[in-house]
């Protein structure tokens, strides 16, 4: 008998990623944090950035291997991976170690962006993850970002499959930018979820 084989990291990637992937800059290097079988990072390589991926697991790193830089790192035991680098983007989806946030602050370059969802206190509720060390607290996402600039947050539910979520889009800005840049909004691509 064979084992089932885990899609992880195999679906679609997130609504919330593609609706604000536009806002990364042309060219750009994309960190792709807890990166799995690298939906992520298949999907930015596909837009024109280069990317690099960290995840613990040895065969998800193996299977994203030859989509960009990829890092088999845990992130949660040992020192970050990636110390004084900076990236034009990073993404993190379903995934929160609170301990990291600096080290995932630190890697934005000027004018980089942030695009991050995870699930929400109430999760609990509904299926897993259910311990409240993996669920972000009301507002939580907002606070971590506080010297950034939002573009776009939301804090609600999800009905296919239900879930509560928090998600933003921030953007780190340049120390020297005297003018308010325009970040242009994309539709909802709520009615796909």
């Amino acid at each position: 008998m064979t084992a089932p084989t885990s899609t992880h990291g195999t679906e679609p990637p997130s609504l919330w990623v593609q609706r604000w992937a536009h806002l990364i800059p042309q060219n750009s290097t994309v960190l792709d944090v807890a990166c799995g079988r690298g939906r992520h990072m298949r999907y930015l390589s596909q837009q024109g950035h280069a990317v690099v991926g960290v995840d613990r697991d040895a065969q998800a790193i193996a299977a994203v291997a030859d989509l960009g830089e990829a890092i088999e790192a845990d992130i949660e035991n040992a020192a970050w991976p990636l110390p004084n680098r900076q990236f034009g983007a990073v993404v993190v989806t379903n995934y929160l170690w609170r301990p990291v946030w600096p080290s995932i602050l630190s890697s934005l370059a000027p004018g980089a962006v942030l695009i991050y969802e995870t699930f929400a206190a109430g999760n609990e509720t509904v299926g897993k993850p259910s311990r409240p060390d993996f669920l972000l607290q009301p507002g939580e996402l907002l606070s971590r970002c506080a010297g950034l600039r939002v573009v776009a947050y939301e804090d609600g539910f999800l009905n296919s499959p239900e879930r509560f979520v928090q998600r933003i889009v921030a953007v780190q800005t340049l120390a020297t930018q005297r003018l308010v840049q325009r970040f242009h909004l994309s539709p909802s691509l709520h009615s796909l979820e």
